[in-house]
């Protein structure tokens, strides 16, 4: 078994570095993996730091800003086409591993072949919770993130299972998801193969949960396994939460998100959503609506 990890960086070398480092320390000798760092159009070329085995890191570069979706796509192309791989495994690059965390996922997905795509459980990283004051000293580091996702339908939005929530347990069985997330993903070749990589036209956010909903409806589940460990920054190169680019892109893809999957009540929904934005949006998810109805996707100026 070979498993392929990909990581896109964008101008954020030494959120990279700390992930790689990370990962050169990852444990379980029975699986084959390699490393592939997509440096996506950073404005100085990413090298990998001292000390890493050259044979299981590597650096693909992207003369442009692919994206989210375009980033990670090259990738999977990449990787699959070099390696042969069984799976390839998406992670951020604002990410630190716990040493078997690949070994886990990999377990998981052994153990249930009918699931596609597997997620670990995913904390903030010590320090940035949103809320830090909120939790004691020694709860930091272990607030939950992501503890499998949930679609919301009626309100198009997908939201992610136990966030701001310290672990106590109350999320370590092994169980489905309506949704993985792209910051950590373990992904079958045989997915791939049959419902395509990322909609290029996302670009950046709802790439995940579209790729998600086109697995399930390829005939496979999706799981999350609490027994692999990933600690999240969150949003970095993106600005954050709140972004004018955060902002710009939910609102769009929600939109795109809803036309593309959602039934007579989903786009109803749409148009109800749609309409607020345009009443009392802020002047990027305004944009959001006008380049929506333009069909302008993928990659567009936010000013």
């Amino acid at each position: 078994m070979h498993i392929s990890l990909v990581i896109v960086n964008y101008n954020t070398k030494s959120d990279t570095d700390e992930c790689l480092k990370s990962l050169a320390k990852v444990s379980g000798r029975e699986i084959k993996f390699t490393v592939i760092v997509v440096d996506n159009g950073s404005i100085e070329q990413y090298q990998l730091p001292r000390g890493l085995d050259k044979k299981r890191f590597e650096v693909v570069r992207s003369e442009a800003n692919l994206g989210f979706t375009g980033g990670n796509n090259l990738g999977i192309f990449y990787s699959i086409e070099k390696y042969n791989s069984d799976y390839v495994l998406l992670l951020n690059n604002d990410t630190v591993v716990d040493t078997l965390f690949l070994k886990r996922l990999a377990e998981c997905s052994q153990e249930n072949p009918e699931y596609g795509l597997i997620c670990p459980k995913i904390y903030f990283y010590k320090g940035n919770e949103y809320h830090k004051k909120e939790y004691a000293r020694s709860e930091l580091g272990s607030v939950l993130w992501y503890a499998g996702g949930s679609i919301d339908w009626q309100n198009l939005a997908a939201f992610h299972r136990g966030v701001d929530e310290v672990d106590r347990g109350q999320f370590d069985s092994f169980q489905g998801s309506d949704f993985a997330t792209g910051c950590c993903v373990l992904i079958k070749r045989e997915v791939l193969e049959k419902v395509g990589t990322f909609d290029k036209r996302f670009f950046l956010y709802f790439e995940d949960v579209d790729l998600s909903v086109r697995t399930r409806r390829a005939g496979y589940e999706i799981g999350f396994c609490p027994a692999s460990i990933v600690w999240h920054k969150n949003a970095g190169s993106s600005g954050g939460s709140g972004s004018k680019l955060h902002q710009y892109y939910i609102a769009r893809n929600r939109l795109l998100f809803t036309i593309k999957h959602g039934n007579f009540k989903a786009l109803l929904a749409g148009c109800r959503i749609l309409l607020q934005y345009i009443w009392a949006g802020t002047k990027y998810e305004q944009t959001a609506v006008l380049h929506f109805l333009l069909r302008r996707f993928g990659k567009q100026p936010v000013v």
